[in-house]
């Protein structure tokens, strides 16, 4: 099938077109480059340099003829939504809103969507919260992230386009941008790994559940055979604090550098974690990657392409 993957340039959805090439389907993808890369882009895509709010992607809809799209492109820095959420819910909100309308205008047969299972749920009642816990989002990412899932309902419901939402963890692993305010993994890893000082928000206790990227590419790959639409967790269930990711990756680099507290951050949320036993029911996947050996990894990843 030909699966067109919006922000197929990025961290995580250029892993995902690897694997969906791998297994021999044609993929297109749309990113407008400002926070993927070429160097990302497996040359077996068709790449489309466009904003997913461009009029253009009407024109990728019709000349390629799209049977599932992967819809990963975001703004995805918590911290950049609260700074300016209307250019946030404008990428992610409104954004989504072009692809899904030219999902409808254009035949599309399903729609996979990059949720979040952090920031949808806000601080938690219970742990590991599974997908019937309350949604509670605290910040204008969190909310854009759970408005799409609703209109992603709307288009199920009325146009008969199934969708299935995955609601992410926190994920790390290679090709994840060190560069941003998003990312603890890459920002310490990289900053380890270059002789510099990693400063940790607070107190370092507050945790989230860390999730290896090739893990969350086999459920991408999963959600292609699902039938109908549904919403799924995709973490570990395993809660770690920031202090113990410090000291784990200060270890891996081969790093000197001391554990060095800053300011919280407002709003910060404190706990996060996910159960994603309904993906192991009805998707039949499960985490393989234990935070040790993805960190392992990682920073393997970060030594060779510094």
């Amino acid at each position: 099938m030909k699966i067109l993957v919006t922000g197929g340039a990025g961290f995580i959805g250029s892993h995902v077109v690897d694997a969906y090439l791998a297994d021999g389907h044609k993929v297109v993808i749309i990113d407008n480059l400002s926070t993927g890369r070429k160097e990302n882009v497996n040359p077996m895509a068709t790449l489309y340099e466009l904003d997913i709010r461009d009029k253009e992607v009407r024109s990728v809809f019709e000349e390629e003829r799209i049977d599932v799209v992967n819809h990963h492109a975001a703004q995805m820095d918590v911290r950049r939504s609260v700074e300016d959420p209307s250019g946030d819910a404008s990428i992610n909100v409104l954004g989504g809103l072009n692809i899904f309308e030219q999902a409808k205008r254009f035949g599309v047969s399903k729609i996979i969507f990059a949720s979040t299972g952090g920031a949808i749920y806000g601080e938690q009642d219970t742990f590991p919260a599974d997908e019937r816990h309350a949604v509670r989002p605290l910040s204008p990412y969190g909310i854009t992230k759970l408005a799409t899932e609703k209109y992603l309902y709307y288009y199920a419901e009325v146009f008969k386009i199934p969708s299935v939402v995955l609601r992410y963890a926190n994920v790390y692993g290679p090709r994840q941008n060190p560069h941003g305010e998003a990312g603890v993994v890459a920002i310490f890893a990289s900053k380890m790994l270059a002789g510099e000082q990693p400063v940790i928000n607070g107190d370092g206790k507050q945790t989230r559940d860390y999730v290896y990227v090739a893990d969350v590419v086999r459920a991408n790959v999963a959600a292609l055979t699902y039938a109908g639409s549904d919403i799924f967790n995709v973490g570990t269930g395993i809660e770690t604090d920031v202090n113990q990711l410090f000291g784990m990756l200060r270890e891996y680099c081969g790093s000197r550098c001391e554990e060095r507290h800053g300011p919280p951050k407002a709003g910060e949320q404190q706990r996060s974690v996910i159960d994603s036993s309904r993906a192991g029911k009805h998707l039949s996947w499960r985490p393989e990657f234990s935070l040790d050996r993805g960190l392992r990894l990682t920073v393997e990843h970060f030594k060779t392409h510094r």
